[in-house]
């Protein structure tokens, strides 16, 4: 399954685990984020529809900020003495895709994980296995 989502002006092609890097986003590493869908692929079965594609939801967390490479630029104009010397380097975010679908299977998807205990539902537990030995 893959899909072809929109980010700061451009169209990526994302499948899951993929780390796909887009312009800056705000935000801090480990934040998570929703992308649009312009199409999505499972399968067999292609899905353009804009009505049945807005259904579809693609997440992903930051992983952290990047660079791109070091662009020199030079303005020279003849017999004037006019020199001038730019440099750029483009920011760009990189992001790791967590999720590919409908809301609700994204919603059964985290329900079936396992949930952390609280440290009183850990201490209760230990407490009734020593007991049991």
């Amino acid at each position: 399954m893959y899909a072809i989502v929109r980010c700061g002006g451009r169209q990526e092609k994302v499948a899951l685990d993929d780390v796909v890097t887009v312009d800056k986003l705000a935000g801090a590493a480990g934040d998570s984020i929703t992308l649009t869908a312009l199409l999505v692929v499972d399968g067999d079965r292609v899905i353009s529809d804009p009505a049945e594609v807005g259904r579809y939801q693609v997440t992903a967390d930051i992983v952290g900020d990047s660079a791109g490479p070091k662009i020199n630029m030079i303005h020279y104009r003849n017999k004037t003495g006019y020199r001038r010397r730019l440099g750029h380097r483009q920011r760009y975010t990189q992001v790791r895709i967590t999720g590919i679908g409908t809301e609700a299977k994204q919603q059964s998807a985290k329900q079936q994980s396992p949930k952390p205990q609280s440290k009183a539902t850990a201490q209760s537990t230990a407490k009734t296995k020593a007991e049991e030995v």
